[in-house]
């Protein structure tokens, strides 16, 4: 698994993009719709090759016929740092090694971008949504990151809390080498820290 992107979920789209561009002081680009999910983003380039996702419900398009992805059906409350993504090479194949709950692979489209995501018939990850929800970029893509505009912004650290974040540690570290993650125990909830233009900033 590689680090993709971090994903700022909300019941709106304006509330997740303003609760990014509030904490960072950067401004997001226009994104699209979604097929299959009928959800609609917003993004920001990050440094080393990720990005950040605005994402909500799109109130334009019919409701979908199946759950949301990134559990944006039960999402209640504020704006906030929700769900991350990673990509794989061979994601029907590697979902056999993985926990099981990370989904089944999905054919999804924003404009004219075609890729694959894994996702569970109810749109949840393991973990209470801390495992990554699982991508394939199709062969040959350009990554979507290097088309955004570039803020200046690196990931610094990336922490993930859970009750069971010695059992959620183990199996990550087994698909994952990435020195900016870290497990700790606690309440469930995960926090992105970034260098930026104007200093450290929190999500």
């Amino acid at each position: 698994m590689k680090f993709d992107h971090l994903v700022v979920g909300a019941t709106t789209l304006a509330e997740a993009q303003a609760h990014i561009e509030d904490a960072l002081g950067l401004t997001m680009q226009p994104g699209g719709q979604h097929s299959v999910f009928h959800t609609h983003n917003a993004l920001m380039g990050l440094e080393d090759g990720l990005y950040l996702e605005a994402i909500a419900p799109d109130p334009s398009a019919d409701p979908p016929l199946r759950s949301r992805w990134f559990d944006l059906d039960r999402f209640a409350g504020p704006a906030r740092l929700s769900n991350w993504a990673c990509a794989v090479d061979n994601l029907e194949a590697d979902l056999h090694d993985l926990p099981e709950g990370c989904g089944a692979p999905v054919q999804v489209a924003r404009g004219a971008l075609t890729w694959h995501m894994a996702v569970s018939a109810q749109g949840t990850t393991p973990f209470d949504n801390l495992w990554p929800a699982l991508l394939q970029w199709p062969a040959g893509i350009v990554h979507p990151a290097t088309k955004l505009n570039p803020t200046g912004a690196r990931l610094k650290r990336f922490t993930l809390r859970h009750p069971e974040a010695e059992v959620l540690n183990t199996k990550l570290a087994r698909h994952l080498n990435d020195d900016r993650v870290a497990v700790e125990t606690g309440p469930i909830a995960m926090q992105a820290v970034f260098d930026t233009p104007h200093g450290e900033r929190i999500l």
